[in-house]
């Protein structure tokens, strides 16, 4: 039986709200496990959650913690937690990148199929700067968006110190910048096997002569970013930005389809089209766009919020993506399936109605697809979960 079919045959006790740190179930060892509760560990909060798996099988779930509350600015750090039985129990905290004051986030992850080795793609600006300011052109290039790239041994356990590569992956007129958040691609057929590829958005300086400041959410564009040697060297792919305000591509994830090519979801930053989710396709490994950015209708019920898509194995597998349910409320994380690449989105299941943000989906074993999302009893925030979705049969 397929995964798609065993995960439609979750019961709705299943799904149901769950509040410990980890719940037994006979078939699997755990449903549910929490890495992350806002408040512990010498964090506020918990953000932007994120995930892979190792070869050795470890589930690495990695998250922002924020010192200084659930704002986007101030103390950030990107810290990890390792799983070595599927998502069930975790090792302890450590940080992978320190803020120390600043801002270090939207981890992008991806294993490398070649050596095994976990780069981690992250963004960097001054602590004391926000993303409005560095959008209007107000942060000084010190202080403003870079990115950095980790490589992670060991299975997970020691991480290299960030590596500037800004200046192969940011173009002059760019201001914002924010990989993924959420796992990124490492290619596995075609002439780009090996190709590590990261989701990535960006906003624009407004054209000479303009009265905007640059905040305005047209200026934000979607673009990809690609190493063909591990992670050593990055290089600009396709960058997509109409910037007339219709569809303003933001946050972004990516998965290889059966057929080699890329399907690409973003965020649509209140675009003026009818939808809150866009989506493209690449041929090319990332260096181009069959066409541009354009809303999915099928996904008319996400709200303006980050989503993850995961294509399982198999070439008749489903595409899965993830994100809440509700199109004017962060609630009621659920998982969509499409059996067209992309084209239609059809719901799988729903997790519960809780207040829920964003998301990340992760191959656990041949049991089990993993979520890691945000999720809460009185807001979205609280905690950071992990969701064990049983594939009996895989």
């Amino acid at each position: 039986m397929t995964l798609l079919r065993r995960t439609l045959l979750v019961t709705l006790a299943l799904l149901a709200p769950l509040t410990a740190t980890t719940h037994a179930s006979a078939a699997s060892g755990c449903t549910s496990s929490v890495p992350y509760t806002s408040g512990e560990g010498g964090y506020a909060t918990y953000r932007i959650p994120a995930a892979v798996i190792t070869p050795r099988g470890t589930v690495l779930a990695f998250a922002e913690g924020r010192h200084d509350g659930a704002g986007d600015s101030g103390d950030i750090d990107v810290v990890l937690r390792r799983s070595a039985d599927g998502g069930c129990t975790w090792g302890p905290l450590r940080v992978v990148a320190a803020g120390d004051g600043d801002t270090r986030g939207n981890p992008a992850p991806v294993v490398d199929p070649r050596t095994g080795a976990v780069v981690l793609v992250t963004s960097f600006n001054s602590g004391a700067v926000t993303e409005a300011q560095i959008m209007r052109g107000e942060a000084t290039p010190e202080q403003s968006r870079r990115v950095f790239v980790q490589r992670g041994l060991d299975d997970g356990r020691v991480f290299s110190a960030p590596r500037d590569i800004t200046a192969q992956v940011k173009r002059p007129d760019w201001r914002w910048y924010a990989t993924g958040p959420g796992h990124a691609v490492a290619l596995t057929r075609g002439p780009h096997a090996g190709r590590l590829v990261i989701p990535a958005d960006h906003s624009t300086a407004p054209p000479a002569g303009s009265t905007d400041t640059g905040q305005e959410a047209r200026y934000y564009g979607g673009h990809a970013l690609y190493s063909d040697d591990g992670g050593t060297t990055w290089h600009i792919g396709f960058v997509d930005g109409a910037h007339d305000g219709r569809v303003d591509p933001n946050e972004s994830s990516a998965a290889e389809l059966p057929d080699g090519r890329l399907y690409f979801s973003a965020r649509d930053q209140n675009g003026t089209s009818p939808g809150n989710r866009l989506d493209a396709y690449s041929a090319d490994g990332g260096r181009s766009l069959e066409r541009p950015y354009a809303v999915q209708p099928t996904l008319d019920d996400v709200p303006v919020v980050q989503g993850s898509v995961l294509q399982l194995p198999g070439a008749q597998a489903p595409l899965l993506f993830s994100g809440p349910s509700v199109p004017t409320a962060r609630r009621a994380m659920t998982v969509w399936r499409s059996t067209d690449a992309g084209a239609t989105f059809t719901r799988a299941l729903t997790l519960s109605q809780r207040p829920a943000a964003y998301s990340d989906l992760v191959p656990v074993d041949r049991g089990a697809v993993g979520l890691l999302y945000e999720t809460g009893v009185l807001g979205p925030y609280e905690t950071i979960e992990f969701r064990r979705l049983p594939a009996d049969g895989l």
